[in-house]
């Protein structure tokens, strides 16, 4: 899962960006002023940071440039309200990657932002391989072998999780935690219902299904293989 950053001071529009982009499967971490967000980017680590160039404190070209000037790589989209070529040209010139003008189709800025975060990732291999299933996870789609598996977003955000911990059973508290959201874990049996689906779509090799399940700890995919 992709954590973002974003430094919005307008909750209407913010709301609207985090609620969209969690249902893509990205985790965003939110700030209203210039130098909380800079303090977020220093002590955390973020795959893409989505900055408003007119926020408190510290205004987004400022920040723009104070990341920079730390010599930090991190994908910056700066939204501005302004599409005048000076305006243009001094978000960029501070900085950042790409620039998107307000008011906006949430389709071109989840378009956008996979843009950056696949030519941040150029050099680095995008997928996520566990044995034979392989995950894009900017495309947020999976295969296994060479066959595509269509999952849902939370299928998808799932078996991402189980991926990135690969061999440590996962109980549903920490999966939880980490995709719904919520220590006590998803409401109902959504998580049941789910991993049933993801065993159902993957199929099973050698009579194992991928997903296994551990008595009293929870879910786990194999590192090598086998069954528990």
């Amino acid at each position: 899962m992709s954590r973002l950053l974003f430094v919005e001071d307008e909750d209407r529009l913010a709301r609207s960006v985090i609620l969209g982009l969690s249902e893509e499967g990205f985790v965003i971490d939110r700030e209203v002023d210039g130098e909380a967000g800079l303090w977020r980017v220093e002590t955390s680590d973020y795959a893409l940071v989505l900055l408003d160039i007119r926020v408190p404190k510290m205004d987004g070209l400022s920040l723009c440039r104070a990341i920079r000037k730390r010599s930090l790589s991190v994908p910056v989209l700066m939204l501005t309200a302004c599409d005048s070529t000076s305006d243009v040209v001094e978000g960029l010139n501070a900085g950042a990657d790409d620039y998107l003008t307000k008011p906006f189709e949430f389709e071109e800025l989840l378009a956008r932002i996979r843009a950056l975060l696949r030519r941040s990732t150029r050099s680095a291999d995008p997928f996520l391989q566990c044995g034979d299933l392989r995950l894009d996870q900017i495309e947020r789609r999976a295969y296994r072998e060479d066959d595509e598996i269509r999952l849902s977003r939370m299928e998808f955000a799932i078996l991402e999780h189980l991926c990135l911990h690969v061999g440590a059973p996962q109980s549903k508290a920490r999966i939880g935690a980490a995709i719904w959201k919520d220590e006590l874990g998803p409401p109902s049996n959504s998580l049941e219902v789910c991993i049933s689906g993801l065993r159902r779509k993957l199929g099973s090799r050698e009579e194992r299904s991928l997903i296994q399940t551990r008595r009293g700890e929870g879910y786990f995919i194999e590192a090598q293989g086998g069954e528990e």
